[in-house]
C-alpha cells in the first residue's frame, strides 16, 4: 500500500492551511502523492493564507473564477480533473480534501473503478460523503503544532465516557465477535480492518488515542494477549467474561 500512486485534490474553500503538514504526513501512510492540486479563486483575499503553504509543499494551485455568486465552480473543476486523472489509469487512489457533500458521487464513482478513496474533512462533513470513501479522516486531528491555527490534541476520553458511547461499543463488540475464534479471541489487525470497512470515519485519534490498541486498553472491558507469531508480535483481544 505504501507504494500506491495517489492523486491529492484539495478544495481550498473547504479546508484550512493549518492542516497541510498533518495531511501530507497522513497521506504518506497510504502511498505517494504523485499529483497535488488545490482549487479555488485565488483572486479573492480569503485564500491569501495558502500561498506560503503551497510553495513549501509544491502543491499546484488551480485557478477557478466564481462566475456566479452562490455557485461553487471549484467543485466542478475538481470533479472534471478527477475524472481526467481517473481515466489516465496512472493512479491507485485519490485523496479528496473537502467538507462538502458535493463530492459524494465522485468518491463513489472512483471506487466503482476499483480505486481507493481517502476522504479528509472537518467533523461537520455530511455522512453521505464520509461513507462514500474507503477511509475518512477528520482534519481536526491533523493540525500541526506551530501552524497559524494550532489545535490541542484531544484529551483521551475516560473509560466511563468510552463505555457510555453506544455507537463505539456496539461497533467494537460486533467487530470482535465477527473476527473471533471459538475461544472468543480476535486479532487486533483483523478488528481494525473490519472496523474501517464498517465505519470509514472511525479513528482512535477522535477519542484521544494514537492507536486502536490504546483505545481498547482505555475502555478496560477487554482482555489483551500478546502472541509471538513468526518473527513478530501480534495482539489479540476478547471481551472479558461477564462484561456485556
Amino acid at each position: 500500500m505504501a507504494h500506491d500512486k495517489l492523486a491529492v485534490l484539495i478544495d481550498a474553500d473547504n479546508a484550512r492551511p493549518a492542516i497541510v503538514e498533518g495531511l501530507l504526513a497522513e497521506i504518506a501512510k497510504y502511498g505517494t502523492a504523485h499529483v497535488k492540486r488545490i482549487y479555488g479563486d485565488w483572486t479573492k483575499p480569503d485564500l491569501n493564507g495558502w500561498k506560503e503553504v503551497l510553495l513549501r509543499h509544491s502543491i499546484q494551485p488551480i485557478q477557478q473564477f466564481r462566475y456566479t455568486v452562490g455557485k461553487n465552480a471549484t467543485d466542478s473543476a475538481m470533479i472534471i480533473d478527477a475524472m481526467d486523472l481517473l481515466y489516465s489509469g496512472r493512479f491507485d487512489g485519490f485523496c479528496i480534501v473537502s467538507s462538502d457533500s458535493d463530492f459524494t458521487r465522485l468518491a463513489s464513482r472512483i471506487r466503482e473503478s476499483g480505486l481507493t478513496v481517502y476522504g479528509f474533512g472537518e467533523k461537520k462533513t455530511p455522512e453521505p460523503f464520509r461513507t462514500a470513501c474507503d477511509k475518512f479522516i477528520y482534519t481536526e486531528v491533523l493540525v500541526s503544532v506551530g501552524e497559524s491555527e494550532p489545535a490541542a490534541a484531544p484529551k483521551p476520553r475516560s473509560a466511563k465516557e468510552l463505555r457510555g458511547d453506544a455507537r463505539l461499543m456496539n461497533l467494537l463488540r460486533g467487530t470482535i465477535e465477527a473476527a473471533s475464534d471459538e475461544a472468543g479471541w480476535a486479532s487486533l489487525g483483523a478488528v481494525g480492518s473490519i472496523v474501517n470497512k464498517q465505519s470509514p470515519d472511525f479513528d482512535p485519534r477522535n477519542y484521544g488515542y494514537a492507536k486502536l490498541s490504546g483505545l481498547i486498553k482505555g475502555i478496560g472491558l477487554f482482555e489483551i494477549e500478546e502472541r509471538h507469531i513468526g518473527n513478530g508480535k501480534h495482539l489479540y483481544l476478547r471481551l472479558r467474561s461477564g462484561k456485556k
